[in-house]
């Protein structure tokens, strides 16, 4: 007498389950843990751009300038302009152009202020890039306004 066994078709769609459940799993992982890199980085980068923008303004905002001063703060700014160039490169893979384009012009204006010693202008070119930077940071940061 052979019994015949009647497959599980239950067994293998349970393990399919199982798979699908895992990789969805591995999926969310791996998008959470490239955010919590990426928006370090970012933090990072406009952090050191912050820094190098407000020492450049302080010493734009310097009374008493003498010909030193007025080199180190032309030295400053393309020092800066270089710094932002590659971080952007890194920056560019995960953030709009756009937005890397507006940090690029206003250092680009800038440096066009320092060179023709207009320095009051430059600090107003100095806040703005700050404001985008800090705009870059926010818009990239995972929280709830930015989900929904």
């Amino acid at each position: 007498y052979i019994r015949w066994k009647r497959p599980n078709i239950l067994s293998k769609e349970g393990e399919l389950m199982k798979k699908e459940t895992i990789i969805c799993i591995l999926v969310i992982i791996i998008v959470a843990i490239g955010n919590f890199v990426t928006q370090n980085y970012t933090e990072k980068c406009v952090s050191i751009m912050n820094d190098d923008l407000i020492e450049l303004e302080n010493k734009m905002k310097k009374e008493d300038k003498d010909q030193k001063d007025m080199e180190d703060i032309k030295e400053k700014v393309v020092e800066t302009k270089e710094t932002w160039n590659q971080m952007q490169e890194k920056l560019a893979f995960y953030i709009e152009h756009d937005e890397l384009e507006k940090v690029e012009t206003q250092l680009f204006l800038l440096k066009g202020q320092a060179d023709t010693k207009l320095y009051s202008n430059a600090a107003a070119e100095i806040e703005k890039c700050i404001f985008i930077l800090e705009h870059i940071e926010d818009k990239n940061a995972l929280n709830i306004r930015n989900i929904f």
